[in-house]
């Protein structure tokens, strides 16, 4: 399925309670999403049959609508099932999905309480979000021109779609560039994160990653500082500057669909070593793999 554009593939999608087939799944050109950005979604990955995380990433799925004042119409419990329903009627294993909740197109207009909230779920194969090549090397990063919005001025606890357009602008902007992706400061001027992926420093044997005050605390963030305490590393949250970047050794960045995966540039700044990376790759790759229930 490699190259096919996304709308044109074969398999099934979840949509609104029941399978339908993927290329049948599409929406109204006034669908009050597309105009004014009242979608949410996850991005979460599948291993081995088993969504890793999944009850909690359909939690943050339902808290992100709340946080934009609708309610979807399905319990974390439910779309649980979904997600499960999803990998086996497609036959996958291994994948990335995306569940992705929205207002319909009743009526269009800033008051939208009457639009319908919808719910999809769909899975295919994505090894990651960078490519082999620039995983064993180190992806490299240019510094964006787009900072994170103030707490008062985004709902930045959600996962909400309208907050990833200046990712996109950042990511584009640092190919241009010839950079893999884009590290992005916040409101205030302080390291931020990455344009779909947490950051984290490493200086004498201790992690450093910025506080999530107005950007989103990851999933896969909290699950690598509880795999870095579990090995007796430190790991300390705290206001970064920019300026600090050229003292630390290691950087790498996580997320769902990045994983982790080490930096080797951040715009001129150097990162070689990948001691601590590379055991925080391995100590994710273990956890994500489904766990066979002990012999009684």
């Amino acid at each position: 399925m490699a190259g096919v554009p996304l709308d044109q593939r074969d398999g099934w999608i979840w949509f609104d309670g029941e399978m339908r087939e993927w290329k049948e799944c599409k929406v109204h050109v006034l669908t009050h999403a597309l105009h004014y950005a009242s979608s949410v979604f996850e991005g979460q990955r599948a291993y081995n049959g088993e969504v890793f995380k999944l009850h909690e990433h359909s939690e943050r799925l339902r808290k992100s609508a709340n946080i934009l004042d609708f309610e979807i119409p399905y319990s974390a419990d439910e779309i649980d099932a979904a997600c499960r329903e999803v990998l086996e009627k497609n036959n996958l294993t291994n994948a990335y999905m995306r569940p992705l909740a929205w207002r319909g197109s009743h009526e269009l207009g800033l008051g939208a309480h009457n639009n319908p909230v919808h719910l999809a779920i769909a899975a295919w194969e994505w090894p990651s979000l960078f490519s082999m090549e620039e995983k064993l090397k180190g992806v490299r990063l240019a510094w964006s021109d787009w900072q994170r919005p103030a707490p008062d001025s985004a709902p930045f606890a959600s996962k909400a779609s309208g907050l990833y357009m200046i990712c996109t602008l950042s990511k584009h902007a640092a190919e241009a560039k010839g950079y893999s992706d884009a590290l992005m400061r916040d409101y205030r001027g302080y390291v931020a994160e990455a344009t779909g992926a947490n950051v984290f420093f490493i200086k004498n044997g201790e992690i450093h990653t910025p506080k999530p005050d107005c950007f989103l605390d990851g999933i896969t963030r909290r699950t690598v500082i509880g795999l870095a305490k579990e090995q007796g590393i430190n790991v300390i949250e705290r206001v970064i500057m920019p300026d600090e970047i050229g003292d630390f050794e290691e950087c790498f960045l996580t997320g769902s669909a990045a994983e982790v995966t080490p930096v080797a540039e951040i715009e001129g700044t150097i990162f070689e070593k990948r001691d601590i990376c590379q055991k925080m790759i391995e100590a994710y790759a273990d956890a994500v793999q489904p766990k066979k229930a002990a012999a009684e």
